[in-house]
């Protein structure tokens, strides 16, 4: 286990941090999760719920010891001090200046523990004028100019299915831990990490910057090779109504489906840029991938080098062999998805705390236990 020694005090809720802090103790790393003693991790009543959690709050949270602290309290500020001083990572994703207000921010931390590499994921960052504006995904990629990218056939901004700024700032904070964990190797002291999940989506923008950049104007999306006008990288309407992806543009794949299909003809076509020049090749494939079924041209596309792929639902997705093969679906012997999360009192009694000591703070409402 890559991590194993590794102690993470994950601060974190709902999706970004969470998943981050899963994914450290997927590889070995010791995680606990400092919940409030009212409600805990919103994602704990948000969505589908099976074997007494949310599926959200499992899928995020899996893998981690979990202990709900009064952090407004003397006592139970003490007791994540002391946690910070077994620890190596602290992850926190309030908005800024709440870690500060509450005593234990970077500075307070580090006064005890030198050795924390401690990060903040934030909607805009620690810094900038919009460092205090509230924000989801929605509204970061709003602002970082992505949601203009992705429209429906009326031009309106289409709302993205999976979550960039959230997942990408997961990534991105990932990264920043593990390059400050391996340099307190030869330092001995930790860093403090501003992890902005609208810088993470600008910086994911290398590929449409092209036209702000060249130009001084911004992209339109209908002529843009990776939003649906290049006529080899978009999706096509089959028989049934269901839909296919042609998913790669060079020119062996062009050459290889158009030969195969007897259009040899076209494949100039396929040189020209994305968007209007492209018109009469994307009108053949539309009218070509209407022909057959979702099915039927499964079965065409075996075994041709040829980018391709039929869209499947969820549920498809998770039930397709190749998605088990890699072990992204597992079950425990209850037939859950993935274990619960234990709260207990052990993880107190870790960093000094008799059980005298643990009775008293559950008894004052400073920790509480909870499955």
């Amino acid at each position: 286990m890559k991590l194993e020694g590794i102690r993470v005090l994950d601060l974190s809720r709902f999706l970004p941090g969470p998943h981050l802090a899963m994914m450290m103790a997927d590889h070995g790393a010791d995680v606990i999760k400092i919940e409030d003693t009212k409600s805990g991790d919103p994602a704990r009543v948000i969505g589908p719920a099976e074997g007494g959690h949310t599926v959200y709050f499992r899928n995020a949270n899996r893998g981690k010891r979990s202990l709900a602290v009064d952090l407004k309290s003397e006592a139970g500020r003490e007791a994540f001090m002391r946690l910070a001083e077994t620890a190596d990572v602290i992850l926190e994703t309030f908005r800024p200046g709440v870690v500060d207000r509450l005593g234990i921010g970077y500075e307070a931390v580090c006064a005890r523990a030198p050795q924390i590499v401690y990060a903040s994921i934030s909607a805009f960052g620690q810094s900038g004028p919009y460092r205090d504006r509230p924000a989801h995904d929605l509204s970061v990629n709003a602002l970082a100019g992505i949601a203009s990218l992705s429209v429906d056939g009326d031009g309106k901004p289409a709302m993205a299915c999976l979550p960039p700024s959230d997942m990408g700032g997961s990534l991105m904070a990932l990264a920043g831990i593990l390059m400050a964990l391996l340099r307190r190797q030869t330092t001995g002291r930790g860093d403090y990490l501003d992890l902005s999940m609208f810088d993470t989506v600008v910086s994911w923008t290398a590929h449409v910057a092209g036209r702000v950049f060249a130009d001084g104007c911004a992209p339109d999306p209908a002529a843009e090779r990776t939003q649906g006008g290049a006529a080899f990288y978009r999706p096509y309407r089959t028989k049934d109504g269901r839909y296919i992806t042609l998913g790669g543009g060079e020119m062996k794949f062009v050459v290889n489906f158009l030969e195969a299909v007897g259009r040899p003809d076209l494949i100039p076509l396929g040189r020209e840029p994305a968007g209007p020049a492209q018109a009469l090749l994307h009108a053949f494939l539309e009218e070509t991938f209407a022909q057959r079924t979702q099915a039927e041209w499964v079965a065409w596309f075996a075994g041709r080098d040829i980018c391709f792929a039929p869209v499947l639902d969820l549920k498809e997705a998770f039930d397709d062999p190749h998605l088990a093969a890699r072990g992204m679906r597992e079950r425990d012997s209850d037939g859950a998805s993935h274990l619960g999360i234990p709260i207990n009192t052990a993880i107190l009694r870790e960093i000094g705390y008799d059980e005298a000591e643990c009775r008293a703070l559950v008894r004052d409402g400073i920790i509480r236990q909870s499955a």
